[in-house]
């Protein structure tokens, strides 16, 4: 397995020779607007550039996973890369339909039991944030990875800890877990996605697994920073088990 961060949370994943590409943010540099009713509102998105090429990045890919439809997870310039009868999997009916008005036509919705390529790909449950913050974020979800021949691998996607994540964790016994980590929030409301806490609540539910924290520093709304977390890992003592990537960088397992 060879796992590549690409910026935020588009990953690049290679697993039992397949090669899978999440949640693609293509966009250049400072292509969006700010998100609204957030800090660093004089800094347009995605703040980075891409490390690589598109090309590079969707060269020879056999699927997309797309765990939810938010700009900074598939955006206009993702829809206009790829070739339209590309194979995408979504979490559910309702962003099939968006999907599909982008003119792709090879969509496929998750679910705990779905197979491509002898691959099983187990659709997992978040929460993107809490309280009245999860009303307005919407459904997301995450995806579990198995092969015999590989480790099982969970992307959990924009979700905070909370007790699916941890079922997933007893459940599947992942060896190796992605963790959306920039603690991105708005003015009000809390976190969004994982913060430093909350990866470290990760780290006591799955001991042995190795933690990879990315969806870091790379839109307008983050909170936690990339030196933050791994001092934060250092002090309370998990640090051998987390992995901070920087753009571009790759981790095989």
């Amino acid at each position: 397995m060879n796992i590549q961060l690409i910026r935020n949370a588009t990953l690049v994943v290679q697993y039992a020779e397949k090669k899978f590409l999440i949640d693609p943010f293509l966009a250049e540099k400072g292509t969006y607007p700010p998100f609204p009713n957030s800090i660093r509102q004089d800094h347009n998105n995605p703040l980075t550039d891409l490390p690589v090429s598109i090309d590079e990045i969707i060269h020879n890919v056999d699927a997309v996973i797309v765990t939810h439809l938010h700009l900074d997870h598939f955006d206009d310039v993702a829809k206009m890369a790829f070739p339209k009868d590309i194979k995408i999997f979504v979490q559910n009916e309702e962003d099939a339909a968006e999907v599909k008005k982008a003119g792709f036509n090879n969509i496929e919705v998750l679910h705990e039991e779905t197979v491509f390529e002898d691959i099983q790909l187990v659709k997992t449950k978040g929460e993107h944030g809490r309280g009245e913050t999860l009303k307005l974020a919407g459904l997301v979800c995450g995806v579990v990875f198995k092969h015999h021949s590989e480790k099982t691998l969970y992307a959990a996607g924009d979700t905070v800890w909370y007790d699916a994540v941890q079922e997933v964790i007893e459940t599947q016994s992942p060896e190796v877990i992605v963790v959306n980590g920039g603690d991105n929030q708005f003015l009000e409301g809390g976190s969004l996605v994982m913060g430093k806490e909350d990866i470290y609540e990760v780290s006591k539910a799955a001991p042995d697994a190795r933690i990879i924290s990315v969806h870091m520093e790379a839109v307008n709304h983050w909170t936690l920073s990339k030196e933050e977390l791994k001092s934060y890992s250092k002090d309370i003592g998990f640090s051998d088990q987390l992995i901070v990537p920087e753009d571009g960088e790759s981790c095989s397992f």
